[in-house]
């Protein structure tokens, strides 16, 4: 009978009573809910269903998946991680780094913990290994042509990098994160996971689980949360602005793009160097021509296996012991302002670049600056043909749209430099 009773005490039935693994079940409720987003409604599945599902295998009491005090603190410890003991010395130390309560109440002087499957996992993201790779395969994916072709596109893209530093003040002036978790939150404003999971993990590792989840609903969101800020800005007549074929880019300057473009910024912001050397080096594979082998691996095995990983371990971050708090509630209000200024950003420095030029830029394309590829391009394309259904904008919105892949992996560079 003892026996029977410690069984049934040491499930995960068991265990939700316990201490505030009440929050568990409600982090089960919200990952279902986004795996109905990613299943049913189709929102960015490649990376919302692995988030999702990590998120539902690391709140769920017993599994021991992963331990927020093998990275608590923003460090490494490899010593737990091999093996080692937690000693007081630790939990001092980790509790003068202002680590949550919450993670400090799971560790016990004397404990010796097995590292767990995404606790392996994560280091891929918390070595920043995982996003660099992401943006090879990205960079692999992504046609140039429309940015070389039109130069000026790359003002939009930069335009569009508003969201990150309006964002970046609110919450530093909110009292409620500080510079560092700011810089983190306000990347959301790019439209870009990848960079958001990048910076999180060297600026804000105790806010990456809120921050991606974040990024990539958001992302999914494009859809639907751009339309309206683009139509309250445009005329129209500014909507139905039909806009030359652009011209034909040579092989020659496809080649050169990516290689100057990695000397440039790495050289202008150092610490944006392994996210556009990746991005550049996978571009360079594409256009090159004589690496076909390496370009279909980078598009295909290589991205598809770093996406699983890297969605699985972000998800797994997000515990209920960290996720339910006011900050995250304000990480996901703020999120909706950084993709708002941003969209608006570039919308509205077309509309200022229209009083000057001869040749008119339809303001539609402006709001592709966030780097969401290419999902913010269509959308530019759909509005543009909702206007005029003889418009095709998709090709003159791929160039603000690249263009703000740059601009946010430079955006992320500065937070870095400045707070990192």
């Amino acid at each position: 009978m003892e026996a029977i009773l410690d069984f049934v005490n040491s499930t995960g039935f068991a265990l939700f009573t316990q201490g505030d693994n009440w929050k568990c079940l409600i982090m089960l409720v919200i990952a279902c809910f986004l795996l109905y987003l990613g299943i049913v409604k189709k929102f960015e599945p490649l990376l919302l269903v692995p988030i999702a599902f990590g998120m539902l295998i690391t709140n769920l009491p017993g599994a021991n998946m992963f331990h927020e005090i093998f990275f608590a603190g923003g460090h490494i410890h490899w010593d737990l991680i091999g093996g080692a003991e937690i000693t007081q010395e630790l939990i001092n130390e980790l509790a003068a780094a202002k680590v949550s309560d919450a993670v400090l109440a799971t560790a016990t002087v004397g404990q010796s913990i097995t590292p767990g499957l995404v606790d392996i996992l994560y280091l891929g993201v918390k070595l920043g290994i995982y996003p660099c790779l992401i943006f090879m395969g990205v960079g692999a994916m992504t046609d140039f042509g429309p940015l070389i072709a039109n130069p000026k596109s790359l003002l939009l893209g930069a335009a569009a990098q508003l969201g990150i530093f309006i964002t970046f003040v609110g919450c530093r002036f909110s009292g409620l994160f500080t510079s560092a978790q700011a810089g983190s939150i306000g990347i959301i404003g790019g439209a870009d996971g990848p960079t958001a999971i990048f910076v999180s993990t060297l600026l804000a590792p105790e806010l990456l689980g809120p921050i991606a989840v974040a990024a990539y609903s958001y992302m999914a969101l494009v859809p639907v949360i751009q339309p309206p800020i683009m139509r309250l800005l445009t005329t129209e007549a500014e909507r139905k602005i039909v806009m030359k074929p652009l011209r034909e880019v040579s092989k020659r300057e496809k080649i050169i793009f990516p290689i100057m473009v990695a000397i440039f910024v790495a050289l202008l912001v150092p610490s944006a160097a392994p996210l556009i050397a990746c991005l550049m080096l996978g571009n360079l594979f594409k256009e090159c021509g004589v690496v076909e082998r390496l370009s279909k691996t980078v598009q295909n095995e290589l991205i598809n296996i770093v996406t699983i990983f890297l969605g699985v371990s972000v998800g797994c971050t997000a515990t209920g012991r960290t996720f339910l708090s006011l900050q995250t509630i304000a990480i996901m209000v703020m999120g909706v302002v950084a993709f708002g200024f941003g969209t608006a950003g570039g919308v509205i420095l077309a509309k200022i670049m229209n009083l000057f030029l001869k040749e008119k830029i339809n303001p539609l394309i402006g709001s592709a600056g966030v780097s969401a590829v290419p999902m913010a391009a269509r959308v530019s394309q759909m509005e543009g043909q909702r206007a005029n259904p003889g418009n095709f904008l998709l090709m003159h919105a791929m160039g603000p749209n690249v263009a703000g892949v740059i601009g946010s992996a430079i955006a992320a560079g500065v937070m870095i430099s400045l707070f990192g």
